[in-house]
C-alpha cells in the first residue's frame, strides 16, 4: 500500500476498549499505515446476531444459540480498506450496523460458549495472517491474543463516546438508542470481559482529545 510504514519487530497489535472509544477507526488506520490485516471482532458477534435473529425470531436458549453459531459458516474479509462479513452465504456487512443488531448483540456476545467458539475463530484468522494483523475488540489483549506484540486499551469520556457513535449512525438511530447502544452494551458485556481496566502489560491511551492519527502515532511509537 502507498504510504506504508515499516515497524521493526511488532506484527500483531491487540486493541481493546468500550463502545465509541475509537477502536475501529484507530485499528483500520493503523493496519493501513503498516500494511497489515484488520479484524473487527465485534463485527463477528454482530454477524452471529444477524443469523440468530433470522433463524430464531422468537428467541432461543443459550445452548441453541451456541449450536447455531457453531454450525454457521462465518467468513471475514480482513482488508482495512473494505472489511466485509458474511454468514452462511449472506453478506451482512451493512446489516450488522443496523440499530436492531446493536440492540440484540449483547444477548449473543454474553453467551460464554459463543465467545469460546468465536475466540477460536479469531485465533485461526490471526494464525492465517502469520500474526501480521491488527485485531480490535473487548478481550483481545486478555483472552484472544494476550501474547500480542503491542497491547492497547483505548478509552474515552462517556460523552465523547456517545457523540462518536451518534456521528457513525447519523439518521439511523435516535439519541436514546445511541446512548443505549454505547452505555448499556458496555454494562452487559462487562459481565463476560473486562475492557475497562488494563491488564498487566497493556498500555492505556485516552483518545478523548486525540485525533485518530495521533492515537495511531502513539501505538506505532509503542511498537518502535
Amino acid at each position: 500500500m502507498a504510504g506504508e510504514q515499516e515497524v521493526s519487530g511488532a506484527r500483531l497489535f491487540a486493541i481493546d476498549g468500550p463502545s465509541g472509544s475509537g477502536k475501529s477507526t484507530t485499528a483500520k488506520l493503523l493496519a493501513t499505515r503498516l500494511g497489515l490485516g484488520y479484524l473487527d471482532t465485534g463485527a463477528m458477534y454482530r454477524a452471529a446476531t444477524s443469523e440468530y435473529l433470522l433463524r430464531c425470531p422468537d428467541g432461543a436458549s443459550q445452548d441453541e444459540v451456541a449450536r447455531l453459531v457453531d454450525e454457521a459458516r462465518l467468513e471475514c474479509q480482513t482488508s482495512p480498506d473494505e472489511p466485509r462479513f458474511s454468514i452462511n452465504g449472506r453478506d451482512v456487512t451493512d446489516e450488522i450496523r443496523e440499530p436492531r443488531i446493536s440492540a440484540a448483540v449483547s444477548e449473543v456476545a454474553t453467551n460464554r460458549e459463543v465467545r469460546r467458539l468465536l475466540t477460536a475463530k479469531m485465533r485461526d484468522i490471526i494464525a492465517a495472517h502469520e500474526r501480521r494483523i491488527v485485531v480490535e475488540g473487548r478481550d483481545i489483549t486478555t483472552v484472544v491474543a494476550p501474547d500480542a506484540d503491542v497491547r492497547v486499551l483505548l478509552i474515552a469520556d462517556p460523552e465523547a463516546r456517545v457523540a462518536r457513535r451518534a456521528a457513525e449512525v447519523a439518521g439511523k438511530a435516535t439519541d436514546a438508542e445511541v446512548t443505549d447502544q454505547v452505555l448499556r452494551r458496555d454494562r452487559d458485556d462487562s459481565t463476560v470481559s473486562n475492557f475497562t481496566d488494563a491488564a498487566e502489560g497493556v498500555v492505556v491511551i485516552d483518545s478523548t482529545f486525540l485525533s485518530p492519527d495521533e492515537v495511531v502515532d502513539r501505538i506505532i511509537a509503542l511498537a518502535d
